[in-house]
């Protein structure tokens, strides 16, 4: 299923990818595996790393680990400034790649 959805070019491909990545909790070395896979089937290389980004930063496992050390006002601010960074990275490497 996220194959499909995000295998396509279209312009809300790497919103969904960040979307769809960010309920989900691993670490950067296993998601690895994980995005040359989807490369390999057809998922353009900036939609790919969106989601792999998304995972490990902005997971809702990680969101309950910060929240023991920051307040919800630079929580926010967290997640909204690093969500804008990842769409706009998969954006720039799809559009040079």
């Amino acid at each position: 299923m996220v194959e499909k959805y995000l295998s396509t070019r279209e312009w809300w491909a790497v919103p969904l990818a960040t979307l769809l990545g960010s309920p989900l909790y691993a670490n950067s070395v296993s998601v690895i595996p994980v995005m040359e896979a989807l490369v390999g089937k057809g998922v353009p290389i900036g939609t790919a790393l969106a989601f792999m980004t998304a995972i490990v930063t902005v997971s809702i496992p990680e969101g309950m680990i910060l929240k023991k050390v920051m307040k919800w006002q630079l929580l926010g601010m967290f997640f909204g400034i690093t969500i804008i960074g990842i769409i706009i990275m998969g954006y720039i490497l799809n559009w040079i790649i």
